[in-house]
């Protein structure tokens, strides 16, 4: 990765969300919120400066403005950073921002196609494509399982990327899914919702 202002941004924005993490595993959300916001602001600012196709400051932003309690103008954020970006139609990571924020939004429809792209990426990404076209299309039973599995994966890891051993992409797609009724209501020390 290029140095730069963008890269320490991104740094400082990847360090906020674990102490929103930690907070969140303490059991205090009203810190946890504050620091997740804190987190959008440094994602928002190392997007801005970053190079082309830096999708994984808006991932980040997104999932943040989510855990934050502040989803839908984070999403319509997301959707107008990318709207006419040539790249960010093949692109995995962009998909997979872009399909959160359209279930954000109520745009089920855009989520198969976007999902159709995560999946040639296999691991995580398939495993999120898998819950978030079952959320778009209402199906409980296929999104649990599928969400269970996001789960399982962050339990077998040694490593987290902001040093808390949290599931925050289970906990964002419980949270999109406790808005529409679907909340598979996850029983995981990793999956703990604000």
């Amino acid at each position: 990765m290029q140095e730069g202002q963008h890269r320490d941004l991104m740094i400082a924005a990847i360090a906020a969300e674990g102490v929103a993490h930690a907070a969140l595993v303490a059991g205090d959300p009203e810190a946890a919120r504050a620091a997740y916001a804190d987190a959008v602001a440094k994602y928002r600012a190392s997007w801005a400066l970053a190079p082309p196709k830096s999708y994984g400051r808006l991932v980040g932003l997104l999932k943040a403005a989510v855990l934050a309690g502040d989803a839908g103008a984070a999403a319509e954020e997301v959707r107008e950073a990318l709207d006419g970006d040539p790249d960010a139609g093949g692109s995995p990571v962009a998909s997979y921002v872009l399909a959160v924020a359209a279930l954000i939004l109520g745009d089920d429809d855009a989520v198969a196609p976007l999902a159709d792209v995560m999946d040639p990426r296999g691991g995580a990404f398939e495993r999120t494509a898998t819950a978030l076209r079952a959320l778009a299309a209402g199906d409980r039973e296929a999104y649990a399982d599928a969400v269970a599995a996001i789960e399982a994966d962050f339990a077998a890891r040694d490593e987290h990327l902001t040093g808390v051993a949290i599931a925050d992409t289970a906990i964002m797609l419980e949270l999109i899914a406790r808005e529409r009724g679907l909340a598979a209501e996850l029983d995981s020390p990793l999956v703990r919702l604000p």
